[in-house]
């Protein structure tokens, strides 16, 4: 029996429990038109205005909606270089490593991985030199920061906003997978705080 309470699972980013098919239908017409109607997302779904409008707000406060924005083409808005900043953290110092990264504006995304690398940014800038300032000049600085490897992003060739389970295709694993080596997580890497 798990010792977290709903609230404590909702707010580090796991697993909740299932939603029925409205429910998903919902986020699917969501994910396609954030700015859609209440009374156009109800009759896309099939059910009331008021029904629409109740189980929106339902999701907002269960945090399986977490927000909308606009989704903004990266280079049309002047930041034409990405990069994949992989990070290797000292062990202990997960705490203010974490509230380094928090604090930096340059950083799209973060999440804490298991294998070589402890942690991999995603990153955006004007040029190359912005984002070899960025992992030298600030990344490889932290005292928190053991070693650092860029990528730049050549091609992105697909972002979805999110995935539903709906999204995942049944596979026939009548082939045996291959050999895949698991590296645990050490402790104190598990999540990020929301921002």
């Amino acid at each position: 029996m798990s010792t977290k309470s709903d609230e404590a699972v909702r707010q580090s980013g796991r697993s909740g429990a299932p939603l029925d098919d409205i429910g998903y239908r919902i986020l699917e017409t969501l994910r396609d038109n954030g700015r859609i109607s209440i009374a156009a997302l109800a009759e896309t779904v099939g059910i009331s205005r008021a029904n629409a409008y109740t189980r929106v707000e339902s999701l907002m406060q269960d945090g399986v909606i977490t927000g909308f924005s606009a989704r903004v083409d990266q280079s049309k808005a002047g930041l034409s270089i990405g990069a994949l900043v992989f990070v290797t953290v000292h062990p202990q110092a997960w705490a203010s490593f974490r509230e380094s990264v928090l604090e930096m504006p340059d950083i799209e995304w973060c999440a804490i991985t298991t294998g070589e690398h402890d942690a991999m940014l995603l990153i955006r800038a004007v040029d190359v030199s912005g984002v070899h300032e960025f992992t030298t000049g600030v990344i490889a600085q932290l005292p928190e920061v053991r070693t650092v490897v860029s990528v730049v992003v050549l091609d992105e060739v697909i972002r979805r906003s999110y995935l539903l389970p709906s999204d995942l295709p049944e596979r026939d694993l009548a082939t045996p997978l291959g050999m895949t080596r698991w590296t645990p997580a050490t402790p104190g890497r598990d999540t990020l705080p929301p921002r």
